[in-house]
């Protein structure tokens, strides 16, 4: 495995970033994460990844700040595993960052509703889930476990393996 500690500390961010570590390629593991996350404003933690053929770009949000990024996807459904239920949910973005470049792609998302910053994530419960409503994925690329901040502040430590 690749376990490991990553720390961030973020302020006066104007823009988007996102630190992590994690797999490449990803898999339908379990991922075994704890720590601290102290965010001020518009930031998750989330199981990060992408897919090719198709370019899918994934989250499964474990936590976050004041915003829930997943509120501009469509609601496709829900799945309850590790303690808590889930909103699935799924957008296209146009013209947008990938790994392949600039592209148009789709968006999954899984959104914890019982917020949590230590656990063990059933990846697997996820894609299945996900595939149960016709969101396929592709061969995977990289898979973190991400904190990502946008325009805000605050601090991470987090162990993942």
């Amino acid at each position: 495995g690749a376990a490991g500690t990553y720390t961030v500390t973020w302020s006066g961010n104007a823009g988007n970033f996102v630190a992590g570590k994690g797999w490449n390629p990803g898999a339908a593991r379990t991922i075994n994460f704890s720590g601290t996350y102290s965010p001020s404003g518009n930031s998750y933690l989330s199981i990060y990844g992408w897919t090719k053929s198709p370019l899918i770009e994934y989250y499964i949000v474990e936590s976050f700040g004041t915003y829930d990024p997943s509120s501009a996807a469509t609601t496709k459904g829900s799945v309850t595993v590790d303690g808590s239920t889930y909103k699935i949910l799924q957008t296209t973005r146009t013209n947008q960052p990938s790994i392949e470049g600039t592209s148009t792609f789709q968006q999954y998302w899984s959104v914890r509703q019982d917020h949590r910053t230590s656990g063990s994530v059933n990846v697997s419960a996820h894609f299945a889930a996900w595939a149960s409503l016709g969101m396929n994925l592709g061969s995977h690329n990289y898979q973190i476990l991400a904190t990502e901040g946008y325009r805000s502040s605050g601090t991470a430590t987090m162990t993942v393996s």
